[in-house]
C-alpha cells in the first residue's frame, strides 16, 4: 500500500521507531506540497549529542524552510502558522519537555488537538512509536511511555491520515 497525503486532508501523523525514516518521509511530503514551509521544532539542545542531531536536521532542510521553536507551547506555534505547510518534529520530544517541565500534559494535549482541528493548510506531525519494546524498568520511563502512547492515540484520532514507517518504508494505517 502506498502511503499518500491528499490535498484537503486535515492532518497527517507519521509514526515509527528511532531511525525509521519518519522525519525524511514527513519532510518529503511537506516539500511536495510546496507553499511556505514551516518547521516547528520541539527539541532542545541540552547536550552535545542533541546539538549534533538538531544540526543534522537543519542541514537537511534548504532555504525554503522557516523554523519555529516550540519546546512546550506547541498548540500556540501551530496556530501562529495556520495556512502554511507545517511539519512538527517531533511529538515525542515535546512529550519529554512536558514531563521534565512537570506541565499539565493532558491540558497541553487537548490544546494541541484543538490547534490541529483549527489548522488551515497542510499539517504533518512526527512521533516515535515507543510502545513496541520491552516494559521500561523504572517509573519515570513507564510514565513517559504511557504519556507518549496516549498523546499519539489522541493525535491519530484527530488527523485524517496516519503513516507508520519501518526501515524507511511507509505503511498507511489510516
Amino acid at each position: 500500500m502506498t502511503a499518500r497525503f491528499e490535498q484537503g486532508d486535515r492532518g497527517l501523523l507519521v509514526l515509527g521507531g528511532a531511525r525509521s525514516g519518519k522525519s525524511r518521509h514527513a519532510q518529503a511530503l511537506a516539500e511536495a506540497r510546496g507553499g511556505e514551509l514551516v518547521f516547528v521544532a520541539t527539541g532542545q539542545a541540552f547536550d552535545d549529542e542533541m546539538r549534533d542531531r538538531i544540526a543534522r536536521h537543519q542541514a537537511d532542510r534548504d532555504g525554503r524552510w522557516r523554523t519555529v521553536e516550540a519546546p512546550l507551547d506547541l498548540a500556540e506555534a501551530i496556530g501562529d502558522v495556520s495556512g502554511h505547510t507545517v511539519l512538527v518534529d517531533c511529538l515525542t520530544l515535546w512529550t519529554s519537555n512536558l514531563l521534565l517541565d512537570e506541565a499539565d500534559w493532558e491540558n497541553a494535549t487537548a490544546r494541541l488537538i484543538e490547534a490541529i482541528q483549527a489548522h488551515h493548510g497542510t499539517l504533518i506531525l512526527v512521533a516515535n512509536e515507543v510502545g513496541l519494546g520491552i516494559v521500561p524498568d523504572n517509573a519515570l520511563a513507564r510514565r513517559f511511555r504511557d504519556m507518549a502512547g496516549t498523546i499519539n492515540q489522541r493525535v491519530a484520532a484527530a488527523v485524517d491520515r496516519v503513516h507508520f514507517l519501518a526501515a524507511g518504508l511507509p505503511l498507511a494505517l489510516k
